[in-house]
């Protein structure tokens, strides 16, 4: 029975696309990074993770330098990030029904929290955050263990490659969301627990 809903914020929660390209670009000259044009996103959603770093010639070690610099610019723009249509609602009828909500994402804490009292959404019970983009598996055993729970009590929502092959190291399921990051082509072969096309579906399915 499940007990607890995790979301990942980027990409499935809020519309942030434009904001982290814009922010990545800001740090191109500086960093020495590959600039992301417009042309280039759809490409893009349609690599896995490690072909869109070699894509972009950049190395997974520039993560810890990297990450802080694009998540303080991303700050500066949390004014102009968005909800899905549908995702507010949805959150408050979770919350109705008595289910807990919480968020494991890479993104920084500090951001998380910030958007969501600009948003005045008060459901969300937990934020789990890690600099490391690979490390969302540890953060849900983590979590599993904090609130005693079994993998079979929770599912995860997420977008991306990584957060499916995140479940399943930890046996948690996971409902892959179809507007976020990661086109369906990436994803398939991974075989998600279940596919929605709209938050509603989320609702449904849980």
């Amino acid at each position: 029975m499940i007990k607890h809903v995790i979301f990942d914020f980027d990409g499935t929660l809020v519309d942030s696309l434009e904001i982290l390209v814009s922010s990545w670009n800001s740090l191109t000259k500086k960093y020495n990074l590959k600039e992301i044009h417009p042309s280039d996103v759809e490409i893009l959603k349609k690599l896995s993770l490690k072909q869109r770093i070699k894509r972009l010639d950049f190395s997974i070690y520039k993560v810890p330098i990297i990450a802080p610099k694009l998540y303080s610019l991303y700050n500066k723009s949390l004014h102009e990030l968005r909800l899905f249509d549908g995702i507010k609602d949805m959150l408050y009828q979770l919350d109705n029904k008595g289910y807990q909500t919480s968020i494991i994402s890479s993104n920084s804490r500090e951001n998380i929290l910030s958007f969501l009292k600009r948003n005045d959404i008060t459901s969300i019970d937990n934020v789990l955050c890690s600099s490391s983009i690979l490390g969302k598996d540890k953060l849900l055993n983590r979590y599993l263990r904090e609130h005693n729970l079994n993998p079979s009590e929770v599912i995860y929502v997420g977008d991306e490659q990584r957060d499916i092959l995140a479940c399943q190291k930890t046996g948690v399921k996971i409902i892959w969301v179809g507007w976020g990051y990661d086109s369906i082509e990436v994803v398939e072969k991974e075989k998600p627990d279940y596919q929605v096309s709209a938050p509603s579906e989320i609702l449904d399915l849980i």
